[in-house]
């Protein structure tokens, strides 16, 4: 059974609607119906001639580097050029999880787990551009996209027999890391891991041992975008992301993956929840999320399995039909966000930019990364305040006033 749902996506001056399929299995679809209209509105920026990069896969099969189905990974790459011919920025592309056979099985069908049905060639927007007017500081980097098709946030390293279902995402994140090695980055002088979403849940896990690929003298620092999941209560009480995260860790065997200094004490699901490791990473992170993040309110806080009567079935498609019952239990969840970064914040290395709007993902979209009505806090649009924060040139610790204060805002409307 199909359901069909409209989204609006809400933007000053402009409103986009496009249809969207829903099965019935939360957790593949409602991760993907959100990250892809919200990467899909690239296509709708001003920007009418986009850098398209072809797709290069990762020979690399004989280390066991796969995607779920067994194909081959892959990645995109664009060199830079001129001052940023020794900068390389790396992407972990988002997608979601999966957390039990069924749905990994779903995954393998779709390019969140096999090369076959990756695009061939990908639009470059946002932090990936190549135009000076659009990516101020990082557009003559090298820039790689890496894809995403594992199902773990690049962290797993089993496999189930009986549904020929490969979980290597840890490989594949090593035999990328090799390939781009070869291709010129052990060379870098200043480099970025950055990622969306389960990419920007990737880079947090990621971020250290990344550092540890380059010399002392090399600048190198992270950023995570829309990747701060929190473990909280949904409205009925339960813990469904949790939940989630606990059949992924098991199922995939992320275990021995997670990073040593919180497993040494915490449980691996524990370990899979960023709150429990950003303050005590030794690089420097930098954390942009939206303070109402729309992939949380939709499936972790008030997902339809919660929500059996329906009663928060409007306010998680549309912020604006929300009681003020609802918007006070949302407040809730920002002030449970900004409790979580409060540690962080506190190091000079680390900078953050949290604003109050229903978004999710930033970085990559031309309209909310850096256009003449991006979002600000403080008059800052969020590239300026990554750039600001990687070059030293300011401290960045950015955190927006509490709905509905923002009009900067490009808010996503679900009908």
């Amino acid at each position: 059974m199909e359901k069909l749902f409209l989204v609006v996506f809400v933007v000053p001056g402009l409103i986009l609607a496009t249809q969207a399929n829903e099965y019935l299995d939360f957790n593949v679809t409602e991760i993907d119906r959100i990250e892809e209209l919200e990467f899909g509105f690239s296509k709708y920026s001003s920007n009418l001639n986009p850098l398209m990069v072809g797709l290069t896969l990762i020979r690399g099969a004989d280390s066991g580097a796969v995607c779920l189905d067994g194909t081959l990974p892959g990645y995109h790459l664009h060199r830079g050029h001129g001052s940023g011919a020794n900068s390389w920025l790396i992407q972990l592309e988002g997608g979601g999880w999966c957390n039990n056979i069924r749905t990994c099985v779903y995954r393998k069908k779709t390019r969140r787990g096999s090369s076959n049905y990756m695009e061939k060639q990908l639009q470059f927007t946002g932090i990936l551009s190549d135009k000076a007017q659009e990516n101020p500081d990082f557009f003559n980097w090298n820039r790689v996209k890496l894809r995403y098709c594992d199902g773990a946030s690049f962290s797993g390293d089993g496999q189930n027999q009986a549904a020929q279902l490969q979980f290597r995402g840890e490989r594949i994140w090593r035999a990328a890391i090799d390939d781009l090695k070869a291709k010129g980055m052990r060379y870098a002088n200043q480099a970025l891991l950055s990622g969306c979403s389960a990419g920007g849940l990737a880079a947090i896990l990621r971020c250290d041992e990344f550092r540890n690929l380059f010399p002392g003298s090399t600048k190198v620092k992270c950023l995570s975008d829309a990747g701060l999941f929190l473990d909280t209560a949904d409205v009925s009480g339960g813990r469904t992301i949790r939940n989630l995260y606990n059949g992924v860790v098991e199922l995939q065997s992320v275990k021995n993956n997670l990073p040593r200094i919180c497993t040494n004490h915490h449980d691996p699901t524990t370990c899979f929840f960023p709150q429990n490791l950003i303050s005590q990473m030794k690089t420097p992170l930098f954390i942009v999320n939206a303070a109402y993040d729309t992939w949380q309110i939709q499936s972790s806080i008030a997902p339809t399995s919660a929500d059996p009567s329906g009663f928060w079935h409007d306010c998680r498609l549309n912020h604006g039909k929300c009681t003020p019952a609802q918007l006070r239990f949302l407040q809730g969840f920002r002030d449970q966000m900004l409790r979580v970064v409060k540690g962080f914040s506190m190091s000079r290395q680390n900078g953050l930019f949290i604003n109050s709007c229903f978004a999710h993902c930033q970085t990559e979209r031309q309209d909310t990364w850096f256009a003449d009505d991006s979002p600000v806090i403080r008059k800052k649009a969020v590239a300026i305040a990554v750039g600001d924060w990687y070059f030293d040139r300011a401290e960045v610790k950015l955190v927006d006033c509490p709905y509905p204060c923002d009009k900067s805002c490009h808010n996503l409307v679900f009908r």
